[in-house]
């Protein structure tokens, strides 16, 4: 171990230590302020009635004919007052300031008027800079009448340290103020910062559930509908062709195994991050454009039957290509739903430029609700859309067409 690691190992335990005792001195003191002030101010009366029974006010008196009375008066009252110089600092001050005056008339010449000192630190610490000047001036005064009254050479020799000491006093002051100031922002920032850290992650938190039920009704709720039309159109074949009613079968059990592996991709998601995962999870890409003919053959195989038109070559950025058929799947989804028996279904893909992309589904049903009341569908549409700045329309195609009518477009991608 290098000397400075060495160092910083045996003096940052002490550090750490004296931090902590000064933390909990501070919060004793703010559950229980009488106890600290009691045990000050017991201090400084005790130290000025020992002042004035031990004769010691005699060696810097200027006047020694005074009558102890009057000298234990002065004692007490530039000494009690300081109970309160943490509540009310100016009054303190106002209350010792006759007994410094008359100390300075006298010629007693107190130590203890030096107690001043402390109301001033207090000031500069709770209360405005503006109540620093009167209170100078109210300490000031008194000197400038001892040394008026009882000269000692010349007035600067009285006036100039009492001036000085009062700034240091000052200084100490805001520099505990600034100290503590800086202190409070530090600890409100860190509030502000974790409330709004969890502010954060709650809204992400919000977000990743609203994108997983929406993957969840995309992707579940077209293969149900998909199977629901499998089995319905294998009921009615089981009879004449079952042929036809094998096949429906084995379209279900398909579909089936690709919902479930979908389901199961998406619980991996939402597992607990500390849960043991399995070595090599299967992931499935999520699906593009090149996928839209396996949806197209699944939906024909239900029994819906589709056309579709195509214009331009598709160059779209996964994002694009995954809205373009997320919104298809869910307008085949809605079809099979609500579009009943003899339905067809037309979709046109329009690609422009610079990844603009127009598509239109339409169907011949019955024009009924896209989606019941609450679903997830058409909002999901809409929120894929949003991502892209583009725009969706979905409704009854125009009289006297029959049949729903989505219509998607995506803009040109803006640069970054």
């Amino acid at each position: 171990m290098d000397p400075v690691t060495h160092e910083r190992a045996t003096t940052e335990p002490l550090t750490q230590h004296i931090q902590r005792i000064s933390r909990r001195v501070r919060a004793f003191d703010v559950r229980h302020p009488l106890v600290w002030d009691l045990h000050l101010t017991g201090f400084w009366v005790l130290a000025a009635l020992i002042d004035y029974y031990g004769d010691g006010w005699l060696n810097v008196a200027r006047d020694r004919d005074n009558p102890g009375w009057l000298v234990l008066t002065l004692s007490l009252g530039l000494s009690v007052p300081l109970l309160l110089r943490r509540a009310h600092p100016r009054a303190v001050l106002l209350a010792m300031a006759p007994f410094a005056l008359v100390n300075a008339w006298t010629g007693t010449a107190l130590q203890a008027v030096l107690l001043q000192l402390l109301v001033v630190f207090h000031i500069a610490l709770r209360r405005p800079p503006r109540n620093l000047w009167w209170a100078t001036a109210l300490i000031t005064a008194p000197v400038a009448v001892m040394a008026a009254r009882h000269p000692q050479g010349t007035p600067d020799k009285d006036i100039v340290p009492v001036l000085m000491s009062i700034a240091v006093a000052v200084a100490i002051g805001i520099t505990v103020r600034t100290r503590r100031d800086h202190t409070e922002a530090l600890e409100d920032r860190a509030r502000r910062l974790e409330i709004e850290r969890d502010q954060q992650a709650q809204l992400a938190a919000a977000a990743e559930r609203a994108r997983i039920a929406r993957e969840m009704h995309d992707i579940i709720g077209h293969n149900l509908s998909v199977i629901t039309g499998l089995a319905d159109g294998g009921k009615y074949a089981a009879t004449k062709s079952p042929e036809r009613a094998a096949q429906a079968l084995h379209a279900i059990a398909t579909t089936s195994r690709q919902a479930l592996a979908e389901l199961r991709r998406l619980l991996d998601v939402l597992r607990d991050d500390e849960q043991p995962r399995a070595p090599h999870p299967e992931l499935t890409p999520q699906p593009t454009l090149t996928d839209l003919n396996q949806l197209l053959d699944g939906v024909r195989a239900a029994g819906l039957p589709i056309h579709t038109t195509t214009h331009g070559t598709p160059s779209l950025p996964p994002g694009r290509q995954l809205t373009v058929y997320r919104v298809i799947q869910e307008a085949l989804t809605n079809t099979l739903k609500h579009g009943g028996p003899n339905t067809t279904a037309r979709i046109q893909l329009s690609y422009e430029e610079k990844g603009a992309v127009t598509a239109t589904v339409t169907d011949t049903g019955s024009g009924g609700p896209a989606e019941p009341t609450g679903g997830r569908g058409l909002p999901g549409m809409r929120e894929r859309t949003a991502l892209y700045g583009g725009t969706l329309e979905a409704g009854p195609r125009p009289h006297p067409e029959q049949g729903w009518r989505v219509h998607l477009h995506l803009p040109e991608e803006t640069p970054q």
